[in-house]
């Protein structure tokens, strides 16, 4: 059954003001409403209904700070291997680990080798799977008004070591999770001209890469003017 129209729109709205967001105020998040955002990730689609996503919520200040610091060594590693970007890249905030009101760290389980459907030709649909629980937890939270970041600067096998992590899971994920002052207008990224939003034209290919030709079918001509809806 379709959604009503209000419905529809909310659900498009959530989609296109969602953002990757860096400030955060020191604001706690209602309990009631983490419940909720934790239960709208676990239900995320997964391959083989494998649900390989783990969350650990950190509220230790002290395990806080470390976490940061792990982030912090990653970003100074990620500009030394930028080359002429490093300086503008130093400019930005890539993280709010500090601020946020909640912190969590989303990880692959152990044991996803014995997952088989689906992932025999692509074993990272694993993470494709997880990475659909973060979306899920992501557009709710912003339909709440809180805002998200994922921060994927960190070493893995220190962050694993320092949550004590089973063997074979794995961290992808360091989520801050809060109350904002306001939204960016556009994905922070964009705004900062590190880089822009490529045109749904350019990601859009019918019966093959780059739209090329065959004897059955005409080159698409797609357009972005009504199909998709402009925020």
């Amino acid at each position: 059954m379709r959604f009503d129209d209000p419905a529809i729109a909310a659900v498009y709205r959530a989609i296109f003001e969602r953002r990757d967001m860096r400030h955060f105020t020191s604001a706690p998040v209602d309990p009631a409403v983490l419940a909720r955002l934790l239960r709208a990730a676990h239900h995320a689609p997964s391959v083989g209904f494998m649900q390989p996503w783990r969350f650990i919520r950190i509220t230790d200040p002290a395990l806080r700070t470390r976490i940061h610091a792990l982030v912090e060594a990653e970003r100074r590693a990620t500009a030394d291997a930028l080359g002429e970007r490093q300086d503008e890249f130093m400019r930005l905030k890539v993280e709010g680990v500090r601020e946020c009101g909640e912190l969590l760290v989303v990880a692959l389980a152990d044991g996803r080798e014995r997952h088989v459907f689906g992932r025999r030709t692509l074993p990272e649909m694993d993470l494709a799977s997880a990475a659909c629980a973060i979306q899920n937890m992501w557009l709710a939270a912003r339909a709440e008004g809180l805002g998200m970041g994922w921060v994927s600067l960190f070493d893995v096998d220190a962050l694993r070591t320092l949550l004590g992590m089973p063997d074979g899971a794995k961290p992808i994920a360091v989520l801050c999770l809060g109350h904002v002052d306001a939204f960016y207008a556009k994905p922070m990224l964009e705004e900062e001209r590190w880089a822009a939003r490529m045109p749904v034209e350019a990601c859009l290919f019918e019966n093959g890469w780059n739209g090329a030709p065959t004897e059955s079918a005409e080159p698409a001509e797609p357009t972005d003017s009504g199909a998709f809806p402009k925020f």
